[in-house]
């Protein structure tokens, strides 16, 4: 599936921003009007065929909100519309979310990056590299009751700049869920070399979660 997806070319920032209730009511009439050719690009492993009209319809409500189209965790397909916790972009994602349809079979929609049950089984596709999760190493010290987090993974040598920033948070917010990393992180760099005294995402998981306060 496609996670995470910024838009590639930039676009100008709208004179007039919509009243977030009614950017909301816009985007699920054209959902709705789109929806059969989703259903079709996915069907055939093809989601790039609606990439762009999906990310259209996320920049028309505000042009730094993201999205993805993922495996869903209680339905067949997943819709993810999130902020990155920006309060000035929540107001969008609240609405959104208030008014999306019932979930059914088929899809279900999130407004944060929900955590997967087990992120070592995920593998992410940046272009023609597919990325193991299992394989990323995290250095965790908690500070002040926040978990400070180097990340590293064996690919990142060969990644760009951008997919590097991409693939040091994407970890984290698929482990732990985009909500929780917030709340329980605080310092997050990027490895260039496995340091000593690693972890898996597992356990961090679990370390965060032991946390006080924390659902186990």
């Amino acid at each position: 599936m496609s996670w995470f997806r910024r838009r590639t070319e930039p676009e100008p920032e709208p004179v007039h921003l919509p009243n977030p209730a009614e950017a909301a009511v816009a985007f699920w009439q054209e959902w709705f009007e789109l929806l059969p050719s989703v259903s079709a690009a996915l069907g055939d492993g093809e989601p790039y065929r609606v990439e762009g009209e999906i990310g259209a319809m996320v920049a028309a409500m505000h042009p730094d909100l993201e999205f993805s189209l993922e495996r869903g965790h209680r339905a067949i397909y997943a819709l993810v519309i999130t902020s990155r916790e920006d309060p000035k972009l929540r107001p969008y994602t609240d609405a959104w979310i208030e008014a999306a349809p019932p979930e059914d079979m088929i899809w279900e929609y999130h407004d944060s990056v929900p955590a997967v049950p087990d992120p070592t089984a995920v593998t992410i596709n940046l272009g023609p590299r597919r990325i193991r999760l299992a394989d990323v190493r995290v250095v965790a010290q908690v500070s002040d009751g926040l978990v400070d987090v180097a990340v590293y993974h064996p690919e990142f040598a060969n990644l760009d700049d951008q997919a590097r920033q991409t693939m040091t948070f994407l970890p984290l917010d698929v482990t732990l869920g985009e909500r929780l990393a917030g709340e329980r992180l605080g310092r997050v760099e990027t490895a260039s070399a496995e340091p000593a005294g690693t972890i898996g995402l597992l356990e961090l998981r679990d370390l965060v979660h032991g946390m006080a306060g924390d659902p186990s």
